[in-house]
């Protein structure tokens, strides 16, 4: 016992360092905000969904959820032909992305339980061009990703800027709250405002994807603490009553 808690007091400034290395924003997502919550569905499944699956939901249940209609559920966001109460699995393997990628695309049903709302955000607004990747594209929070910029469409061509330092070695320019600067050169479909709404969109969306019942279980929260309270003032007038003649 005494060599755990040793090892666990060693590790600790480790682990802290490890948590607070990379700089991340803060992701402004709002979890009762429906309209957000579809339109990140809808982006989700257009442009994530090829390589990801977020295997732990059902079409159907997202639908219920975030009221979509069925119909427009099966229409619009099923691209693989199977049935709305089908987990929502894609058509690409992992043996198929691996030889893609490097390795096999994760299934982001929980990402944001692992890594967290402000990290998912600001990943996906950290891209920059780099020619010496194989897709074109790096990211600032995650460097040497081995995934193309999937919003590139939506957002245009991100480039980060560069200094030399004394040693001759190249840094991206960072502001002074420690983000790197990152410039389009506008040809996306979006404004730079209506790209951070759809970044915040999927963020939502993903939050949504990890813990569906969220809302549910903070709602019944509420109704449990206050029978226990009620409880309380119950048990307390019982034992009064009876240890009233106790001296």
């Amino acid at each position: 016992m005494k060599k755990l808690i040793i090892a666990l007091v060693t590790l600790l400034p480790a682990l802290a360092f490890a948590s607070g290395g990379a700089h991340t924003l803060k992701a402004p997502i709002d979890p009762t905000d429906k309209v957000s919550l579809q339109n990140g569905a809808k982006l989700f499944m257009n442009y994530c969904s090829g390589c990801h699956d977020t295997q732990y939901q059902r079409y159907n249940r997202v639908a219920k959820d975030l009221d979509i209609p069925l119909d427009l559920m099966a229409e619009n966001l099923i691209f693989t032909g199977v049935k709305v109460g089908n987990l929502m699995v894609n058509s690409t393997t992992d043996k198929q992305g691996a030889k893609w990628f490097g390795g096999a695309p994760p299934d982001l049903t929980l990402v944001t339980r692992y890594r967290g709302t402000d990290w998912v955000y600001t990943y996906l607004k950290s891209f920059y061009v780099d020619p010496e990747r194989p897709f074109g594209v790096n990211n600032t929070l995650l460097p040497g990703v081995s995934m193309p910029h999937v919003l590139q469409s939506l957002q245009g061509v991100p480039t980060a800027t560069f200094e030399t330092d004394e040693k001759g070695i190249k840094h991206i320019v960072k502001d002074e709250h420690g983000f790197a600067i990152i410039t389009t050169d506008g040809s996306g479909e979006l404004s730079d405002g209506e790209f951070d709404t759809a970044v915040t969109d999927i963020t939502n969306f993903l939050a949504y994807s990890a813990e569906p019942s969220k809302l549910e279980r903070q709602s019944l929260g509420y109704w449990v603490m206050g029978f226990l309270v009620i409880f309380f003032i119950f048990a307390y007038l019982l034992k009064k009553e009876y240890w009233r003649d106790v001296h």
